[in-house]
C-alpha cells in the first residue's frame, strides 16, 4: 500500500473557487428571512458554462413536453433554493408551476383535540401551497408542427432547455432558476429567420388579481393570508428585437428573435419565533418587482453566466461513475431508459448514476437559503398537497437529508438546522404547556416534562399535527449530531447544542424504571421509554419500544460527546451517559428470531409494513453492526426482521431498505431495491415517474409525487460504495455485480470529518484518497486491509496498490 500525503488541493474543488466568488456575498440570506433585498450579485468575469460534450455527462433528456394537466408526473423542476418551478416545455405554451417554500397556510395550531392530539387541517395545522403559475403563448407552435423536438435538464449547469424546428426554422428556450439574482428567467431564441409572437400571464392561485404597469412593463399581484402572512409576485420581459408591450394585466410580444421573461416572488416569512415568523417591514409584491426589474438590467448572458457559476461548484463537489451503459441505451431518451431498465432487467449503470444526480439536482435546487425541503419540496401542481406538503418527523424530513453530508452537498443541510433552531422555542412552549394533558395517551407517568418534543407532522410556525411524536425529537437530533460528525465544525455544533440539549432534558423526565429477567432467570433493573407507538403500526401505547430505546439511546450517547466536545456540562453529560448505560436494548423473539419490535416475542403489528422503525439501530444509527462488535444474534435477528419487512413497498421504504441492506453488506438486496424504485409508475402506481419523481400509489390508480425516496435511494447508492462512522473507514461494502467491472466515485462524505475519492476494478478497490476537513485520525478498510491514516485539517492521503 503506497500513501502519499499532501496539503488541501482537491481538484474537484481548486478549479471553481473563482466560480463561487462570483456568485457574491448576496447569496447567503443568513438570519434574514428567505425572500429579502439583496445586493446586486457580482457577475463572473470569464464564462462558466460547460463545453457541450462535457456537460451532456449529466443531462437526462426527453422526446416529448410535459402535459399541463400532468405537471406532476412530466414537468421538469428547477429551483433556487426557495423558490420552485415546474415547466411544461410545450412549444406552444411554456407553462409553470411556481412555489415559494413559505407559502403556508396555518398557524401554531396549539390548542389541543379533545384526545389530547393536534389537530391536522389545512386551516388549523396549515399547508404549503403554490404561489403562482406563469404562462407564455405562442400561437403558431403547434407540437403537431414541430420537427425534432427535445428538452434536456442539465443537472451540472441547474439549466432546462427545449429545441425544436418549425419550417427550417430553429427555435430554443432555457430556463433556469438564479438564486444570485433571486428569479426565474426563461429565455426565448431563434435561428434561421423565425420570430415570436405572443402573451406572457402570471397568475395568482389563491384569486388574486394580476395588475399591470405599462411604463414599468411588469405585472404583479399581492395579497396576504388570513394568517397574517403577505406574499406577491411579479413578471417582467424583454427583446432586443421585436416588441414587448403590457396589454391589459399581461405582456405582450411581437416580432421577436429573442425573448426574455423574469418572474419572482415570496413571502414577508422570517424564520423568528419572536417575531411571529415574519417581517411586518417586508412588502412582497414591491420586492418581487425590485427583484424582477433589477435582473432585467444584466443582459440574460450575465444572468445565465451568474447562474451557473453558483450552481457548478456546489454540484461538482461530488462525481460518479459506476460503468459504462450500451450503446443502444444510450441512444434512448430518460423515459425510454427507465422503460428498458425495468422491462428488459438488464443494468443500466449510467442511468443509475444519473438517478443520483437528480437527487442531488433537487437538493440543490429545494434546500438553499430558506425553509427545508417536505414532503413535496417547491414542487406542487395545487393548493391541496397531500399530507399539506409538511415536515414528517418519523422518517420523511430525516430521508431527504440522508444524502447531504454523503454525497457533496453538506450546505444543504442548513437549511435543515436552521429550521430546528427556528422552530425550537415555540416547540418548547408548546411541550411544557400541553404534553401532560391528562387525555394525552402519550403523556409522561412521571407527571413532569421538560425541554421539548413534537407531532408527527410540523410546520414553519413551530406548530405541530396529528398525534405526538414523543421519539420525534430524537431523531431529528440524530441528524443534526451526525451532520457535525461529517464537517467537525465547532461552530455548528455549538448553534445546535440548545436544540439537542432540549431533547435529552425532555427524555430526563420521561423515561421510566421497570425490571427484566434475562435469559439465565436474573432480574435487573432498567430504563423504559414511557408509552410510545412504533410508528406507523401496532399498539399506540406500549413501553420500551426498540424504536423510542434505539433513538434515546443514540441521543444521550450524542449529547455527551457534544458536550465534551464544547466544554459544557460535565456533570449532567455524565448522569446522562448513566442513564444511556441503564436503557433497555432489543432482544431477538424466541417466538419468530426476529429483532423485537415490541418488549414482547411477539409480533403486534404488520410483518409488512412500510416503516423500519424498529431497525433504527442498524441504520440510520449504526449501533448494530455485522463486523463482530455486535452479538451475532442480534444482528441475525435484524437480518431476519428486515427479510420479512419484504423487498417491495413505497419508493421511500425501498430506500431505507436498501440502506439497511448496504449495511449488512448484502450488496445485491440492496441494489434490487434501487432498481425496485426504478421501475416506471403507470397509473399512479409506485415507481418513477416520466421526469424520475418518485410516485406513492395512495389509492389503486392514484399516485402522489413524495421527494423522499428521489433523495434517500441517492443515499443509498452511496451507502452502497463506502461506510464510516467516527473513526473507521470502508470501502465497497456492498457493491453489487451490476458495477464491480470498474467505477469510481469522488467528493463522498466521511463521519469523523473527511471526504474520500476512490475507484475500483473487478470488484476491488485500485485507488483511494482522503482528504481532511476537519478529522485527524481514522482507520481505512478496503480489500479486507486496513490502515491506521493520521491527517491534519486540509491534508489528503492517496492509497495505492490496494
Amino acid at each position: 500500500m503506497e500513501i502519499r500525503s499532501t496539503r488541501d488541493n482537491h481538484p474537484s474543488r481548486r478549479g471553481f473557487l473563482t466560480l463561487a466568488a462570483a456568485a457574491g456575498a448576496a447569496t447567503t440570506l443568513g438570519g434574514l428571512p428567505a425572500f429579502a433585498a439583496t445586493p446586486a450579485p457580482r457577475r463572473p468575469t470569464t464564462s462558466p458554462m460547460l463545453a457541450p460534450e462535457v456537460a451532456a455527462k449529466n443531462q437526462l433528456w426527453w422526446r416529448a413536453p410535459g402535459s399541463a394537466t400532468s405537471m406532476i408526473e412530466q414537468g421538469l423542476p428547477v429551483g433556487n433554493g426557495r423558490l420552485g418551478a415546474l415547466a411544461s416545455n410545450d412549444p406552444s405554451r411554456e407553462f409553470l408551476t411556481i412555489t415559494d417554500a413559505t407559502l403556508w397556510t396555518g398557524g401554531r395550531n396549539d390548542t389541543l383535540d379533545s384526545d389530547g392530539q393536534f389537530p391536522y387541517g389545512r386551516e388549523d395545522f396549515g399547508s404549503l401551497t403554490m404561489l403562482a403559475t406563469l404562462t407564455v403563448d405562442i400561437p403558431g407552435h403547434d407540437l403537431g408542427a414541430v420537427d425534432a423536438y427535445r428538452r434536456t435538464l442539465d443537472l451540472a449547469q441547474g439549466l432546462l432547455s427545449t429545441a425544436y424546428d418549425i419550417g427550417g426554422v430553429g427555435y430554443r428556450r432555457e430556463i433556469f432558476a438564479s438564486r444570485p439574482d433571486d428569479v426565474i428567467v426563461l429565455h426565448f431564441t431563434s435561428q434561421g429567420g423565425g420570430t415570436y409572437t405572443g402573451t406572457v400571464s402570471l397568475a395568482g392561485t389563491h384569486g388574486e388579481s394580476t395588475t399591470a404597469d405599462p411604463a414599468g412593463r411588469y405585472a404583479s399581484f399581492g395579497a396576504s393570508f388570513a394568517n397574517g402572512l403577505r406574499y406577491g409576485a411579479a413578471v417582467t420581459a424583454y427583446s432586443g428585437t421585436g416588441t414587448v408591450a403590457v396589454t391589459g394585466a399581461s405582456i405582450s410580444f411581437t416580432d421577436c428573435r429573442d425573448l426574455t421573461v423574469i418572474v419572482s416572488g415570496g413571502t414577508n416569512y422570517a424564520p423568528t419565533a419572536a417575531t411571529g415568523f415574519r417581517d411586518e417591514s417586508a412588502q412582497p409584491e414591491q420586492l418581487a418587482r425590485d427583484k424582477v426589474l433589477a435582473a432585467a438590467r444584466a443582459s440574460v448572458r450575465e444572468l445565465l453566466h451568474t447562474h451557473v457559476a453558483d450552481v457548478r461548484p456546489t454540484f461538482e463537489r461530488f462525481a460518479i461513475d459506476l460503468g459504462a451503459s450500451s450503446a443502444g441505451q444510450r441512444e434512448l431518451d430518460t423515459w425510454g431508459r427507465v422503460q428498458a431498465r425495468w422491462r428488459d432487467n438488464v443494468p443500466d449503470p449510467e442511468l443509475e448514476a444519473a438517478y443520483l444526480q437528480f437527487g442531488r439536482y433537487l437538493l440543490i435546487s429545494g434546500s438553499r437559503g430558506s425553509l427545508p425541503i417536505g414532503l413535496q419540496g417547491p414542487w406542487l401542481d395545487g393548493n391541496d398537497p397531500d399530507w399539506m406538503g409538511d415536515y414528517h418527523s418519523d422518517v420523511n424530513i430525516q430521508m431527504t437529508y440522508w444524502p447531504a453530508d454523503r454525497a457533496g452537498l453538506t450546505d444543504t443541510f442548513d437549511a435543515y438546522a436552521d429550521y430546528c433552531v427556528s422552530q425550537l422555542p415555540v416547540w418548547t412552549e408548546v411541550t411544557q404547556r400541553l404534553f401532560n394533558t391528562p387525555t394525552n395517551r402519550f403523556r409522561n407517568t412521571s407527571g413532569r416534562v421538560a425541554g421539548w418534543a413534537v407531532a408527527f407532522s410540523t410546520n414553519p410556525y413551530g406548530g405541530s399535527g396529528w398525534w405526538w411524536h414523543p421519539s420525534g425529537n430524537a431523531w431529528l437530533c440524530q441528524n443534526l449530531f451526525e451532520h457535525y460528525e461529517y464537517t467537525q465544525d465547532r461552530g455548528y455544533l455549538a448553534k445546535i447544542y440548545p436544540v439537542v440539549k432540549g431533547a435529552v432534558e425532555f427524555w430526563e423526565t420521561r423515561l421510566v424504571t421497570a425490571t427484566v429477567t434475562d435469559a439465565s432467570g436474573a432480574a435487573r433493573e432498567v430504563l423504559l421509554a414511557d408509552r410510545d407507538w412504533s410508528a406507523e403500526h401496532g399498539p399506540q401505547d406500549t413501553r420500551g419500544n426498540t424504536y423510542s430505546q434505539e433513538l434515546v439511546w443514540n441521543l444521550f450517547q450524542n449529547y455527551h460527546t457534544a458536550a465534551r466536545v464544547l466544554g459544557r456540562d460535565a456533570d449532567h453529560a455524565r448522569s446522562i451517559d448513566a442513564l444511556r448505560k441503564r436503557l433497555y436494548l432489543p432482544e431477538v423473539s424466541p417466538t419468530s428470531g426476529w429483532l423485537q419490535e415490541w418488549m414482547s416475542p411477539d409480533n403486534l403489528g404488520e410483518t409488512t409494513h412500510r416503516h423500519l422503525s424498529p431497525l433504527i439501530g442498524l441504520f440510520p444509527g449504526d449501533r448494530i453492526r455485522p463486523d463482530g462488535s455486535t452479538p451475532a444474534e442480534i444482528v441475525a435477528g435484524a437480518t431476519a426482521l428486515l427479510t420479512a419487512r419484504g423487498m417491495n413497498s413505497f419508493g421511500w421504504a425501498n430506500a431505507w431498505r436498501s440502506l439497511c441492506w448496504a449495511r449488512l453488506k448484502d450488496a445485491e438486496k440492496a441494489y434490487q431495491l434501487i432498481v425496485n424504485n426504478l421501475r416506471p409508475s403507470t397509473n399512479g402506481s409506485n415507481g418513477s415517474a416520466m421526469n424520475l419523481f418518485d410516485i406513492y400509489e395512495t389509492n389503486p390508480g392514484r399516485g402522489i409525487f413524495q421527494i423522499d425516496a428521489n433523495l434517500g435511494t441517492p443515499a443509498a447508492i452511496v451507502e452502497m460504495l463506502l461506510y464510516s462512522r467516527p473513526g473507521h473507514v470502508e470501502l465497497l461494502p456492498a457493491l453489487p455485480a451490476a458495477w464491480a467491472s470498474a467505477g469510481s466515485v469522488a467528493g463522498v462524505g466521511v463521519r469523523g470529518g473527511f471526504t474520500a475519492d476512490l475507484s475500483w476494478c473487478d470488484g476491488r478497490v485500485t485507488q483511494a484518497r482522503l482528504t481532511s476537513v476537519g478529522g485527524r485520525s481514522t482507520t481505512v478498510l478496503a480489500n479486507g486491509r486496513s490502515r491506521q491514516v493520521t491527517l491534519r485539517p486540509g491534508e489528503s492521503v492517496t492509497l495505492r496498490n490496494l
